[in-house]
């Protein structure tokens, strides 16, 4: 029986792929930012990727664009974190072509900057539940498969902002990022006895277009400026250790919360 073009591609590694045989879920990944990053090196390193987005059409050009690179198909689906039905269907679509999900990481984030007594129910509950709840719920539908199996990797994106104040009007976004490190230490304790391991990346400021529209003027150059590498971050530095705590190489981590910052924030 010949195989099909999916399963040669899985059948061909890729040159120095740590993912290779696995398949990975990636939310929030067809911007210019962390998840493209993320999903492009793990595609690059063997892992039939699926990347999601809240834009159906943003998703579908994503994946048809890494796909490009990589030479074998790359799914894009519509994925709003906040949507129960979203995640459901992008989760049984995977299963339904690649028959198992190894990898999840929980990009999806947003952050809008108003002082706390400003704070409308609207802007919380957005916040929460794009940042700490769509997390949680992507975990909860792809867990059961990763237990059953006995193994897997979940990655959620955290911040800073998790440990530190902000003057800046980010009251909700410090709250749901502290969410998103304790939702990923209890979850590797429970998970870690059933050989499935949850860590989170905390980035410092890691440059996009969008950040420019959300910020003061200037405050980003503060930043770099305040950090020990007197630069901000790449979406590249994130995606090389999402990768590392992907793969097999960090077997032995799990319910760590990995900073990464340039320097900005050490955490003790």
């Amino acid at each position: 029986m010949s195989m099909t073009a999916q399963e040669e591609a899985r059948e061909t590694p890729t040159a120095g792929g740590k993912l290779h045989g696995k398949v990975a879920l990636v939310t929030a990944g067809a911007g210019a930012g962390i998840g493209r990053a993320v999903a492009e090196q793990f595609a690059r390193e063997g892992a039939e990727v699926v990347v999601t987005d809240a834009h159906g059409g943003r998703a579908a050009t994503a994946g048809t664009e890494i796909g490009e690179v990589v030479g074998r198909e790359v799914l894009g689906l519509e994925l709003d974190v906040r949507n129960q039905e979203h995640i459901d269907a992008a989760v049984a679509t995977t299963l339904e072509r690649f028959g198992q999900i190894d990898v999840l990481f929980n990009n999806a984030g947003i952050n809008e900057l108003k002082p706390v007594w400003e704070i409308d129910d609207a802007t919380w509950e957005k916040v929460m539940g794009i940042c700490l709840d769509g997390p949680f719920r992507c975990m909860r539908a792809v867990l059961p498969g990763m237990l059953e199996r006995g193994s897997g990797s979940i990655v959620n994106v955290a911040s800073v902002a998790g440990y530190i104040a902000s003057n800046m009007g980010e009251a909700a976004y410090c709250a749901a990022k502290a969410g998103v490190m304790g939702l990923t230490r209890a979850s590797a304790a429970e998970c870690g006895p059933k050989g499935v391991r949850v860590n989170a990346i905390a980035p410092g400021v890691i440059m996009n277009p969008f950040l420019s529209r959300i910020y003061p003027a200037g405050s980003l150059e503060a930043m770099a400026d305040d950090s020990a590498l007197k630069r901000l971050g790449k979406p590249e530095d994130i995606a090389k250790l999402a990768l590392f705590l992907a793969s097999d190489d960090s077997s032995y981590i799990t319910g760590e919360v990995h900073t990464i910052s340039g320097g900005l924030y050490m955490h003790p």
